[in-house]
């Protein structure tokens, strides 16, 4: 009797094993790459998506309250416009990577033409800067959505151009002039902080493709020249940079100096461990865009030390794990992309908390994935989804591809 039920059994369990690896793949053909990149991207990405909703129902719910007679409206907004985000983004992972090329030269020219819009009837302006669109009762703020483009469309032109960008004009034409353009529709709509974010991103798309660093030195340089009459025409922007380089005065208080102030003395109220989660004072109508560009302020305060520095470890964590995508890509679309990403994420990351800090003059641009606000939020996740599908790229393990199994008996 064991001499007939041994092979059977070893039969049942090889067929089990072969149905076990089956599941498996379609598993991950269904859910996305399973690799440690991917695992962490995705893990770090959600995580600051559920703090930042945490962060924006405490820090917009005063204002909230007054606006909308209700504590949870600003709440419900964000959580909507994340419920979108992670669609797109999970949809977008599961795109097979060789799209993006072909979606290069359409991303950017929609991109443009979505940002001209904001100067037609269509587009309106707030706090000094016109740089959205209004429809049927929707905003929405195109340069977010130029970013994605060009973080794509960069990596495209320097796919097809890898072996001629050691030639500085190669290397330029056309990124130069068509990221120009699009920097500069911007930089019309007054909304300096998104225009550094995206030279930043720009010059650290061609970096990442491998352009000498010297061919990116002169056009650099003739950007830092350009800034100098650009703020010098905004007599806010020169209040700013007045209040940041020389003090605060008791005359600039209500003019260059109040956010800058009231962030600091709620980052200074925090302590190490914060007040408790909801228990700010600064959100009480003292210190504007709460829940927007000063929300690292309002996790000072609720949360001390220990919160904040949370925060920078997840940044940090994001960075770490999109440079090893980079690192380990085969493919120049995979590098190119992810590097721009990361410069985008990560640098706009740290321009916020620096400004919050007082280590720079008060620009205006988002913490993503926490500050409150759907078209930066959507536009954040959507770009982690397309890294995530080129991710795949490089990964045969994550396309499913597994080892073939072992045969009977070995």
């Amino acid at each position: 009797m064991a001499t007939t039920t041994a092979p059977a059994l070893a039969t049942d369990t090889s067929r089990v094993e072969r149905m076990g690896r089956r599941a498996l793949v379609r598993v991950r053909s269904v859910f996305g790459a399973p690799t440690l990149n991917a695992a962490l991207l995705m893990g770090t990405t959600l995580f600051l998506v559920a703090f930042g909703l945490i962060m924006v129902l405490s820090s917009s719910s005063v204002e909230s309250f007054v606006a909308n007679d209700s504590f949870f409206t600003d709440f419900a907004k964000q959580g909507a416009f994340a419920a979108i985000g992670l669609v797109l983004m999970l949809f977008a992972a599961r795109m097979p990577a060789t799209i993006w090329q072909r979606l290069g030269w359409w991303g950017i020219m929609l991109g443009i033409a979505m940002q001209v819009l904001v100067f037609t009837p269509l587009g309106f302006g707030a706090n000094g800067n016109r740089n959205w669109i209004g429809v049927g009762g929707f905003s929405l703020q195109p340069s977010e959505f130029v970013k994605v483009a060009l973080c794509v469309w960069l990596a495209m032109i320097m796919t097809r151009k890898q072996r001629r960008i050691t030639n500085f004009w190669q290397a330029w034409i056309p990124a130069g002039p068509i990221a120009g353009l699009s920097i500069g529709l911007v930089l019309l709509g007054s909304d300096l902080g998104t225009v550094v974010i995206m030279a930043m991103l720009s010059f650290g798309a061609l970096w990442f493709a491998g352009v000498k660093w010297w061919h990116l030195l002169l056009p650099a340089a003739g950007v830092a020249v350009l800034a100098v009459p650009i703020v010098l025409a905004s007599p806010s922007r020169v209040r700013r940079v007045t209040a940041f380089v020389q003090g605060c005065t008791d005359a600039d208080y209500y003019l260059g100096c109040w956010q800058q102030l009231h962030g600091t003395w709620a980052l200074s109220a925090g302590g190490l461990f914060g007040v408790g989660l909801g228990n700010s004072r600064a959100k009480w109508s003292w210190l504007p865009e709460a829940d927007n560009d000063y929300i690292f302020a309002i996790i000072g305060e609720e949360l001390g030390l220990l919160g904040a520095v949370v925060v920078l470890a997840l940044f940090a964590l994001l960075g770490w794990t999109m440079l090893r995508i980079v690192r380990q890509a085969e493919h120049q679309m995979t590098r190119v992309v992810t590097g721009a990403a990361t410069v985008w994420l990560v640098g706009q990351a740290i321009v916020n908390i620096a400004v919050v800090l007082g280590l720079l003059p008060v620009l205006g641009v988002p913490l993503p994935f926490i500050s409150s606000g759907g078209s930066q939020l959507i536009a954040a996740l959507l770009v982690v989804g397309i890294v995530l599908s080129l991710e795949r790229v490089d990964n045969p393990a994550a396309r499913g591809e597994l080892p073939a199994p072992a045969a009977a008996g070995s």
